[in-house]
């Protein structure tokens, strides 16, 4: 199975030139890092850190999303990054595991782990292999083309939440822990999400504190609780409770907050903005 890309042209650029310019441009932008990292070495199976990175466009997230990107530069590539998105589109299954085949992007293909992922899928109650729920999905897509400027030497397994709930994140969670044990792979786990959706810049940000609280405390009840309480639109709390989770499995207990902006801060309309946060476990 060959993914094409969904949403080059809209959320990034289609022409490998352009994107490349684009990538080292949230880097270097003042909402971003600073600077364009060095991708460093990685040798051994305990990959140190996972990640948590936005996925709207480009021109909104990308320098957010940057932040993150730039800790794994400086912490090498493993073999496997298990990419965790949402389900915006509503179709296919509750955990949609993308199992076999390539994904394409303006910078090249990249293959899909089909041991990983079917020995994930093996270990999980909740996971399937599925297609249709990546077909059009951009939250795994936009994260590869920042992997890519620094190496093709990885792998990928994407996978979907239609189901955000605990016992999904718990499940996936440990079926991603037995898999690496059981194939003795190195991976890193990217959970894909941005934050509140279309309030005012006031709210959005005192919403947002409310999240990114609770994943700095690493505790993914808080994080459902409040979001349930206070109607707060995040759209990846699956991924995030599934990466913090696990993160805690793997004895990564603390998290750091990278970076926070908004749409608004972007583009100046503050009338309705959507927030984005970089994140790190380790």
């Amino acid at each position: 199975m060959l993914r094409k890309p969904a949403v080059a042209g809209m959320f990034y650029p289609d022409d490998s030139e352009e994107l490349v310019k684009t990538i080292e441009d949230c880097f270097l932008h003042s909402f971003g890092p600073g600077k364009i990292p060095d991708i460093e070495s990685f040798e051994g199976n305990d990959y140190p850190v996972n990640v948590m990175v936005p996925h709207a466009g480009f021109q909104y997230s990308g320098t957010i999303a940057a932040h993150s990107y730039c800790e794994l530069a400086r912490n090498g590539f493993p073999e496997v990054f298990i990419i965790i998105g949402p389900n915006h589109t509503g179709l296919g299954s509750e955990v949609s595991v993308f199992n076999k085949g390539e994904w394409i992007t303006p910078l090249g293909n990249i293959q899909v782990d089909e041991e990983f992922a079917d020995t994930l899928i093996s270990f999980s109650d909740f996971a399937s292999a599925d297609f249709a729920a990546h077909m059009r999905e951009h939250s795994i897509e936009v994260q590869l083309p920042f992997l890519q400027y620094f190496s093709n030497d990885f792998k990928i397994v994407p996978v979907v939440l239609g189901s955000q709930t605990i016992s999904a994140a718990n499940d996936l969670a440990a079926a991603i822990l037995k898999a690496g044990e059981k194939l003795d792979k190195s991976y890193c786990v990217i959970a894909s999400s941005d934050l509140s959706h279309f309030n005012t810049q006031e709210r959005a940000n005192k919403v947002d504190g409310f999240v990114l609280e609770d994943i700095e405390n690493m505790d993914e009840f808080k994080l459902l609780e409040e979001i349930i309480q206070y109607n707060i639109t995040m759209c990846g709390y699956g991924p995030v409770m599934t990466t913090m989770i696990l993160s805690k499995m793997c004895g990564k207990n603390t998290s750091e907050i990278l970076a926070y902006k908004t749409s608004g801060d972007i583009s100046g309309d503050l009338s309705s903005v959507v927030g984005y946060a970089s994140g790190i476990f380790k």
